[in-house]
């Protein structure tokens, strides 16, 4: 038995546009800008949604958006969710990046939230 949440929501920009796409959108929301230590690759949002996070994350390719979902057991969720008709594509650390039906990307990470954030809004799988 496992539990996972949509935890992030990233607009994932061209590198060269990052900056750019994170002053327009912490203006466009009001809220400020900050880069967690050690990911510069992420500007995060803080404030913009309640118990998740809004982030840019600068990336080499085209403008797209997707999702990560956090979880107690990162080898299940991704059985999980292959077993629901995803692809697995790629593997960067403990981070699982994977295709929906449908063509969009999901990654599968690590808990990183608040452990009461999760609990209250996770879902338990069997």
């Amino acid at each position: 038995m496992h539990r996972s949440r949509v935890s992030t929501f990233l607009i994932d920009t061209p590198a060269e546009q990052a900056a750019e796409a994170a002053t327009f959108w912490s203006a466009a929301l009001g809220t400020s800008t900050q880069s967690p230590p050690g990911e510069p690759q992420f500007i995060d949002l803080p404030g913009a949604l309640t118990d998740h996070v809004l982030a840019i994350q600068s990336i080499e390719g085209e403008a797209r958006y997707h999702l990560d979902i956090e979880t107690d057991d990162v080898d299940a969720e991704v059985a999980r969710l292959t077993g629901l008709g995803a692809v697995k594509l790629s593997q960067w650390l403990d981070c699982h990046t994977l295709r929906a039906p449908g063509g969009h990307l999901l990654c599968v990470i690590p808990l990183h939230s608040d452990p009461e954030v999760f609990a209250r809004h996770a879902t338990t799988w069997p």
